[in-house]
């Protein structure tokens, strides 16, 4: 696991312990002597989570809102453990994602079909179902005085229906899951970023995922939060790429040839071969191995997602 970083207003960036160091976070806002918590990640988060409340002199007791950007659960995993562990805690979440928490059926088999259910339980466990009448659902433009501090909710799919980002008045931020993309501390070169978008199953939609960026940039915001990983700054040099990746791996989906697993593997080929070709434009300096092997986790997961996409489509 990473360290925590400590921001300005408030802000801790925690490693969730997922799949590999700095692959997915989970963010904290103390305002006031409370917390919110943005996403959880799985459920084997929570002893770090537990022990950064306990470093900032916080106890469960504490935590007034857990607020899940989305139910995937590499975001939403832990959510119902942890709300058994903080009693005071309502979880936010989007109108449409926040009746699979209630009752995780459907959202534990469709993650099994993508993974399977051994690796399910690997990654995952068991998820805990949150009681209804501990959650809030956060539509479009719905505003949450957090102590004086405003949140203010936005609908933003794309990346899954059931998507929203937070912007967080106090820091000028937003909190965006998976919705502004993934960008990797390791491609970072001279303090720039390096950004590509989250396809994953089953929702993509290029559309709409364009539409939200936008939404999002149009907000002037000093920094982006992202889930996978952490604070990103010059969201208006970072938006264009996010676009250009978006046309672009579309298009490759689309040509991608062949049935069943052999286009799977084309189109991640495909991938590949885009990100590097980028990565190398924006002066990373670590081998191609290195690179595969940070990218291959968002790689067969992207694929995934677009061909879903160009099959729906």
């Amino acid at each position: 696991m990473l360290a925590p970083i400590h921001h300005e207003h408030g802000i801790t960036t925690l490693d969730a312990d997922y799949l590999r160091p700095g692959l997915a976070a989970v963010h904290l806002l103390v305002e006031r002597g409370r917390v919110a918590l943005l996403d959880t990640g799985t459920r084997h988060c929570i002893p770090a989570l537990l022990a950064e409340l306990r470093a900032l002199g916080l106890t469960p007791e504490d935590v007034e809102y857990i607020i899940v950007t989305h139910v995937h659960l590499d975001h939403a995993g832990g959510a119902g453990a942890l709300m058994q562990i903080c009693p005071r805690a309502r979880l936010v979440a989007h109108p449409s994602g926040a009746r699979h928490l209630v009752d995780p059926a459907r959202l534990v088999a469709g993650t099994q079909a993508v993974y399977g259910e051994e690796a399910f339980q690997r990654l995952y466990g068991d998820i805990v179902p949150v009681a209804a009448e501990r959650v809030l659902e956060a539509p479009d433009q719905y505003r949450l005085d957090f102590h004086g501090r405003v949140l203010t909710f936005m609908d933003t799919p794309g990346h899954a229906r059931h998507h929203f980002c937070m912007h967080d008045a106090r820091s000028e931020s937003v909190f965006c899951g998976d919705t502004f993309g993934i960008s990797y501390r390791e491609f970072d070169v001279g303090g720039r970023a390096f950004i590509f978008p989250s396809t994953t199953p089953v929702q993509f939609d290029p559309l709409a995922l364009h539409a939200s960026i936008e939404r999002i940039l149009a907000l002037e915001p000093e920094a982006a939060f992202l889930t996978h990983y952490g604070r990103v700054t010059n969201l208006e040099a970072l938006a264009p790429r996010m676009h250009e990746f978006i046309d672009e791996w579309c298009e490759l989906t689309l040509a991608a040839e062949g049935e069943g697993q052999a286009r799977q593997s084309a189109l991640e080929a495909a991938l590949e071969k885009s990100l590097i070709a980028r990565l190398h434009v924006h002066g990373c300096i670590l081998d191609e191995a290195a690179c595969r092997d940070l990218l291959a986790h968002d790689l067969h997961l992207n694929a995934q997602g677009l061909l879903v996409w160009r099959d729906r489509k």
